[in-house]
């Protein structure tokens, strides 16, 4: 079965951490490029940091620099995103992906940064 699978979201003040993982089937995981991806209430989803197949090269949007970490277990097909000294601007539900070839959404996991 095709899936993905967030986890790790919470309520959490500013300032603190979170980390998230994904946990997905080796065919969308294996061999590709995989990102973190997060939408705010009303607004659209963006990529916020985005892995290559390896794990050797990342990228990260100038929102979350340098305070979020991506890294990946392939041998685990799993996916992390560190997030430090979170602000309340990083409130949003969190997605992970494929970078290219999307495929189906997984349910993604609630982040919510509030004193």
């Amino acid at each position: 079965q095709v899936q993905l699978v967030e986890s790790g979201g919470g309520l959490v003040q500013p300032g603190g951490s979170l980390r998230l993982s994904c946990a997905a089937s080796a065919s969308i995981f294996s061999g590709f490029g995989m990102g973190w991806y997060r939408q705010a209430p009303g607004k659209q989803r963006e990529l916020v940091a985005h892995i290559s197949s390896s794990g050797s090269t990342t990228y990260y949007a100038d929102s979350v620099k340098p305070r979020f970490t991506i890294s990946r277990d392939n041998a685990k097909n799993t996916m992390f995103l560190q997030m430090n000294n979170l602000k309340p601007e990083d409130t949003a539900v969190y997605y992970c992906n494929r970078l290219l070839s999307l495929t189906d959404w997984g349910q993604g996991t609630q982040v919510t940064v509030t004193s």
